[in-house]
Parts: C-alpha cells; sequence; structure tokens
C-alpha cells in the first residue's frame, strides 16, 4: 500500500496519543516520550509536531519544546478532516498546474499565494510543507517560497528518460549490488497491493511516488550514491510533468506485474536477466508518456 509521508503520519498518530492519553491543554509533549511511545526515531516527531504546529494544535517555546494549545476534548473528531485531503489536493494540483504554466514567479511569499488560492495559511502551509517535501519548493527565510527547477518541455522529459535507460539497469550490475531483503519485500506487497485494486484508488501523487520509490530503492542496492542522487534528482524534476499527464490506469497493473517480475529475478540471482528487463520497462514508459509541454 502507498505509504503517506511519514511526518504527516506521525502527526495523525501523536493526535491520536494525545486522545489516548487524555492529555490537557498546556501539557509539555516532550518529543522523546513520544518518539519512545511511537517507537520512531525524534526527527519523524519534531516534523510532526512543527505540522501540529501549523494546524494551531500545539505550539513551541525556545529551548523547552512542545506543548498543547488544544486538550483531547477539544481535538477535531477522527472523521473532521476526511473531506480536506480532497480539497487540499486541489489546491496542490492548482499550484503545480500554475507553476507548470509559468503563471507562479520562482518565488512567491504566503500572503500572495493566499490570496491567489482563497486559503488560510495554515492549509496553505500545509500545502507547500507536502510540495517542500517531494523537492520541487523550498521556504526562504521569513515568509517567502522559491520554486526549484523543473522539466518542462518535451526533449528535456525526454532526456530524463535517455540517463534513466542508461544508468538504472547499470545499476543491477554493479559490482556493490546487494538485495535489500527488507526493502524488497515492503517493494513486493506494495505493488501487489496495487495491482489488486489500489491502483484504481491511489492519487496520481501516490501512484507517482510508488513508482519512483521502486526505482529509487532498486538503483539504493547497487550501493553507488551517485547513481541514486542522479535518479532522485531527475524524479524531482519530473514529478510536476507526469501529474500533469493524463494517467491511463489501464496499464498500471502490467506496470505492477513488470516491477514484481524484475524483484523476482533479481531474488533469482539473474542480474543480467533483470536489467535487459527494466531496460526494455523504462524504454516502454518512456514511449508511452510523452507530455505535451
Amino acid at each position: 500500500m502507498p505509504r503517506p509521508n511519514l511526518a504527516t503520519q506521525m502527526s495523525a498518530r501523536i493526535i491520536d496519543y494525545i486522545r489516548a492519553n487524555g492529555l490537557q491543554a498546556e501539557q509539555h509533549l516532550p518529543s522523546q516520550a513520544l518518539a519512545d511511545a511511537l517507537r520512531v526515531s525524534r526527527a519523524p516527531i519534531n516534523a510532526a509536531l512543527q505540522i501540529l504546529e501549523d494546524m494551531n494544535i500545539v505550539r513551541s517555546e525556545p529551548n523547552r519544546g512542545f506543548f498543547l494549545v488544544k486538550s483531547a476534548a477539544e481535538l477535531p473528531g477522527p472523521d473532521a478532516g476526511d473531506a480536506e485531503p480532497e480539497s487540499e489536493d486541489e489546491w496542490y494540483f492548482a499550484i503545480a498546474e500554475d507553476r507548470l504554466a509559468e503563471k507562479l514567479p520562482d518565488k512567491v511569499s504566503e500572503n500572495e499565494l493566499m490570496r491567489r488560492y482563497g486559503l488560510s495559511r495554515t492549509r496553505l502551509l500545509k500545502i507547500l510543507t507536502k510540495i517542500a517535501e517531494e523537492g520541487w519548493i523550498e521556504r526562504l527565510p521569513g515568509n517567502g517560497w522559491a520554486f526549484g527547477p523543473l522539466l518542462t518541455s518535451r526533449e528535456s522529459y525526454q532526456q530524463g528518460y535517455q540517463l534513466r535507460v542508461a544508468l538504472e539497469p547499470q545499476a543491477l550490475l554493479l559490482p556493490g549490488f546487494e538485495i535489500d531483503r527488507t526493502a524488497f519485500a515492503a517493494a513486493r506487497e506494495q505493488q501487489q497491493w496495487l495491482l489488486d485494486g489500489g491502483y484504481k484508488r491511489a492519487s496520481r501523487s501516490e501512484i507517482f511516488a510508488a513508482n519512483a520509490e521502486f526505482h529509487e530503492m532498486l538503483v539504493g542496492c547497487g550501493r553507488n550514491p551517485f547513481f541514486l542522487d542522479a535518479l532522485k534528482r531527475v524524479n524531482r524534476l519530473r514529478r510536476l510533468v507526469e501529474y500533469r499527464i493524463t494517467v491511463d490506469r489501464s496499464r498500471l497493473p502490467i506496470q505492477c506485474r513488470e516491477h514484481i517480475n524484475i524483484l523476482t529475478l533479481l531474488e533469482k540471482g539473474l542480474r543480467q536477466e533483470a536489467s535487459d528487463f527494466l531496460r526494455v520497462h523504462i524504454e516502454g514508459a518512456g514511449l508511452i508518456k510523452v507530455p505535451k509541454v
């Protein structure tokens, strides 16, 4: 199953923790205690607390940490936010489309975006945080944001696929290539979930993430950070263009079966066969997903 962003996932779990323990307003939320309770490291907990601060559920104090603004009883119910993701996706893609159409400058302020899209600061920050985590915008000092570079032409998009065809199959043949059994099992489970019908329900961003994470995982097994860095950069640059492409969901089961076949070939030690299959797989996707940009 496509995994939600870890910080977002942890923010929901922290809210569940607050409710389950009946915590009160002004109560201290030590990040290490939360990390221990939720069995994760402090990094995703701190990121999740920042999301909750943007939602006015907690507040931070210098050198003291985070404190609850609302008690457990004052928090929105578990179903209260069910309608928000769709609405936020709508504005997320509106920002993406405007950026691709060059309607947004390289640098923008939160106030400009709030006026343009009619969003509250809390909701805008939630959307911008997601965009920043995907790597196509970054926060500037103050309340400004800067967009990163994108693949904005048919030629540059095709060049990205040319790099992938040259790089990804070769990564499977590197001397240091070693299967990550845990990552392979997770990837197989995710691809099977999509194949079993998840592809019909997943959003465009989830479909892209599932595909990109699969290919990055394979290249990561090559144990060459330069290969992986190059692929991640291409994936960041092509993300928005792929969101713009009308997804032919009828082809997704074929893609999932091909991904599973690559895993099987590698698990059998057939690296050359897996490399050849991966090359054809990427070339086929490049021919189908040609953007009209």
